[in-house]
């Protein structure tokens, strides 16, 4: 890998790549590595600052999951789509890839898979190198402003006022999402003016508020395992479980982030509440029994000084509060119309969202390239066959747990392998 402005501004490059994140990396090193001469053009003085905050950074890397319709029924709408792409490259030959480059992973809860050193750097190394082993050009600090067209096809991209021409173009500049890492929803734009029809643009894995003033008492508590139902006018909308994470003003964490598009697009029509079961491995009878267990063997204790084996000390003072029990009045002195009250709310925390918190705290954005534009054989677009696409620049929704990065993996690789054996054709 190395920089050299004055050779890319007057070469024609075999395969010009826009955007330097994973999807962008991962198509200019295959490109390379089949004997492409390709270029690399990156706005960011760095390549792949996304990359390095993946999953807290620590970069969930992909997901394991070894059925490929189970793991494509994850992207919804999009699944019938994936599988030509996929069939040529899937999670399993990711991990693979990562592996045999020095970067072991390991599989954690529900299939999500991580590098072992825990570090997003570890990943960031493997695509670098690979990109510098192709002897990419990587040209930063280069914000593109256009493209230039000619007979159907792609003939240049404008960076800085000059145009660099090339046979084939990968258009990876990703979504709307962590606009502070360069994704600006730029590429959108010039998909735009040359007749792509683009999908508006909305967080889709985003953090929400919630109208509920004692919240900022619960900021950085972390509930491993919570079952979040969505209700609409008393009518249950949808439930997940997982992972769930209290903010000063809200809610996030997976559970919440991989709801939050169907709780923002609730809000449009009136209010909607969020019940958690805080216990969701304790039906409700067996919750009852230990409670009285509790109750009984602290019964001289006060009742403030009883839930600590229940829930964390964090979340005890706001349980106690919403249940109306004295805090002071001792263990076994609890009603059991009290304990039945109590009960209910460790099954049923009701929160109420407010709003979603916006594109710059997204993880992922919805929106992008309409997908009925591409060609998924060869991630090529239907209008110019010399561009093609990877990553977050397509209209693909798809939850948390490493399916992201996988997406860009994928469509990465496959844009990078056709970009080459189409290089003929678009001489």
């Amino acid at each position: 890998m190395h920089e050299n402005k004055a050779k890319s501004e007057n070469t024609s490059w075999d395969v010009v790549v826009i955007g330097g994140g994973p999807a962008g990396m991962m198509a200019a090193g295959k490109a390379a590595e089949l004997g492409a001469h390709v270029l690399l053009l990156e706005k960011n003085a760095t390549l792949g600052r996304k990359l390095l905050i993946t999953g807290g950074g620590r970069c969930n890397v992909t997901n394991a999951e070894p059925d490929l319709r189970t793991f494509l029924s994850k992207f919804k709408s999009a699944k019938e789509f994936l599988f030509s792409p996929f069939s040529s490259w899937d999670n399993h030959k990711s991990i693979q890839f990562f592996t045999e480059r020095g970067c072991p992973i390991k599989i954690e809860n529900e299939g999500r898979a991580f590098p072992v050193s825990n570090s997003a750097q570890s990943v960031w190394n493997v695509m670098v190198e690979y990109i510098k082993k192709g002897n990419v050009t990587v040209q930063s600090n280069s914000p593109v402003s256009g493209f230039v067209t000619e007979d159907g096809k792609i003939k240049a991209v404008v960076v800085n006022g000059k145009e660099i021409e090339g046979t084939s173009f990968i258009l990876a500049t990703g979504g709307k999402s962590r606009p502070e890492t360069g994704s600006t929803g730029d590429g959108f734009e010039w998909l735009k003016k040359i007749g792509h029809k683009v999908e508006e643009s909305n967080a889709a894995l985003v953090p929400i508020a919630v109208s509920e003033s004692w919240i900022d008492r619960l900021s950085g508590l972390s509930l491993l395992e919570v079952k979040v139902t969505l209700f609409q006018s008393r009518e249950k909308q949808a439930m997940k479980k997982g992972k769930l994470l209290f903010t000063h003003v809200g809610l996030s964490g997976p559970v919440i982030l991989n709801m939050s598009k169907e709780i923002g697009e609730l809000l449009k029509y009136g209010e909607v509440e969020l019940k958690l079961d805080l216990l969701p491995h304790l039906a409700h009878d067996a919750l009852n029994k230990q409670l009285q267990d509790i109750f009984k063997e602290h019964d001289k204790k006060k009742f403030k000084n009883t839930l600590s084996s229940l829930v964390p000390p964090k979340l005890a003072p706001i349980i106690i509060e919403q249940s109306g029990i004295d805090p002071d009045k001792s263990a076994n002195s609890v009603t059991r119309e009290e304990r039945l009250k109590l009960i209910e709310i460790l099954k049923n925390f009701s929160l109420h969202p407010t709003h979603l918190l916006g594109l710059d705290k997204a993880v992922i954005t919805s929106g992008g390239v309409s997908l009925d534009e591409v060609n998924f054989k060869t991630m090529s677009s239907t209008l110019y066959k010399n561009l093609y696409f990877a990553g977050d620049i397509l209209d693909i929704d798809r939850p948390t747990g490493g399916y992201g990065l996988q997406l860009c993996w994928t469509t990465g690789m496959v844009a990078g392998t056709s970009s080459v054996s189409d290089i003929t054709t678009h001489k």
